[in-house]
């Protein structure tokens, strides 16, 4: 595919205005959301057949969130694409004041692969909604769910309006060669990076929704049992293959036995003596990244797990006693079903850890102590949090999802999403039965009622 010739064709399709009428984007959603429906069970054997994520998982991470995104963004389109009121200023007497939502224009949307499906959908319905023209890059290493992916798209899209392009990094590198309006990419911290190098070349303003290491804290108060079984969800749902997964664990060194135990019941529970063999539990997507996480379990004591398959990319849910911070599983982000857990005895342990790195996506507390919750919310900045359970701020639409720092640019989810592919254009109408002289020259004696007129704006 001639990706020049593309985004020429999407450019020309954009100028005819067609994608500005929100009936027209309506339409195209609702068309969306019969065909998501229609090839559910396609999107979860191709969710499975890459990296085995279970039929439960799938649903509950990948197609409902994005049926459910679709649906909300039907019902509430015609309200968010209204121009939105606002107090006019006295500087501007008489006037009205308004902000309208414009599309950007032609939007490039790079998707990962650990969510192959929702995050790539999740962004695309937004930027839809929103008027614009797409161009979708999936990722390459879940080519079943990029082909299905394609053929939802070229079934529902004329390839002007929304189009699927695959492939690997020279795909990759050719698309951000190109001049976009607008630029979406989920993924690493160091190929955001790259997005962004690229994407200042033209001015051209981006989401860049990374990761980091993101830490657990649970205190001396915490309710261990239940903070075992929440951790042990949000860590190894999706085989630990998840961007706001807790990335390791500060546990106070008074309750660290009594959690392992908990932790190891509750990993029993949910996978069974060998996790090998549960339907629940996926697999690393590749090699790669299966040697990668490898690395990190050598020379490390394990608390529980430690097993590897290679054949199969299998790496068995593990909990790692004690790791010297300088060692490979927490130089940077994770991303596996690899915890480690250090101990501490005091706030100031707590602040020394915490300090060695960049700003997390996400941050965890498990406390019943609301002093020392409030003061930890407070004195972090972090992408996103939730106290006494893990990930779950994700799922709830009214809060804006994204990172701070290095763990990403900008944010979306619900009416963030629209918001995010929509230029906000502020209007000014003015009145023609009174225009008041003090703005005009010459200035002469009007200074002291410009200072007066002031003190009221």
């Amino acid at each position: 595919m001639d990706i020049h010739q593309l985004l020429q064709e999407q450019k020309n399709y954009f100028s005819l205005q067609q994608t500005k009428n929100i009936s027209f984007r309506k339409n195209c959603l609702i068309k969306l959301q019969k065909e998501l429906i229609k090839k559910e069970s396609d999107i979860i054997k191709a969710l499975y057949n890459d990296f085995k994520k279970s039929e439960y998982e799938a649903i509950l991470t990948e197609t409902s969130i994005v049926l459910s995104e679709l649906k909300m963004t039907i019902d509430k389109l015609n309200s968010w694409a209204k121009p939105e009121r606002v107090l006019p200023s006295l500087l501007n007497f008489p006037s009205s004041a308004k902000i309208y939502k414009e599309p950007y224009g032609n939007v490039l949307i790079i998707s990962p692969w650990n969510y192959p499906h929702q995050l790539a959908f999740a962004p695309l319905i937004g930027a839809i909604a929103a008027g614009n023209t797409v161009v979708l890059k999936p990722s390459e290493l879940t080519p079943n769910t990029s082909a299905i992916t394609k053929e939802i798209i070229e079934s529902v899209f004329s390839k002007e309006h929304v189009a699927v392009v695959e492939g690997g990094v020279d795909v990759s590198e050719e698309l951000l060669n190109q001049r976009w309006d607008y630029i979406f990419f989920t993924g690493s911290v160091p190929v955001g990076k790259i997005v962004a190098k690229a994407a200042a070349e033209h001015l051209t303003p981006v989401t860049l929704e990374l990761g980091g290491k993101s830490p657990c804290i649970v205190d001396k108060t915490a309710d261990i049992k239940l903070a075992a079984k929440r951790i042990v969800w949000g860590k190894f749902i999706n085989g630990g293959q998840t961007c706001i997964a807790p990335d390791y664990l500060l546990i106070h060194k008074s309750i660290k036995n009594e959690f392992v135990n908990y932790f190891k019941d509750e990993l029993t529970k949910a996978y069974g003596d060998n996790p090998e063999n549960s339907a629940d539990f996926p697999r690393i997507v590749n090699a790669k990244n299966f040697n990668r996480l490898a690395l990190m379990l050598e020379k490390e004591t394990f608390l529980t797990g430690g097993k590897t398959n290679k054949e199969d990319n299998y790496i068995s849910p593990t909990l790692i006693d004690e790791p010297s911070l300088e060692s490979e599983v927490m130089k940077g982000e994770i991303f596996g079903p690899i915890l480690p857990l250090i101990s501490f005895e005091n706030e100031e342990k707590i602040e020394d850890i915490l300090s060695k790195y960049d700003k997390p996506l996400a941050f965890y507390i498990f406390s019943t102590d609301k002093k020392i919750v409030k003061k930890m919310i407070k004195k972090h900045s972090f992408g996103g949090g939730t106290i006494n359970d893990t990930t779950v701020h994700f799922v709830n639409h009214r809060l804006p999802f994204g990172g701070v720092g290095e763990s990403g640019i900008g944010g979306y989810h619900g009416k963030k999403t629209f918001d995010t592919f929509s230029h906000s254009k502020g209007v000014v109408t003015r009145g023609n039965w009174l225009d008041l002289t003090i703005r005009y020259a010459p200035y002469t004696d009007k200074l002291k009622k410009l200072r007066a007129l002031l003190k009221w704006t």
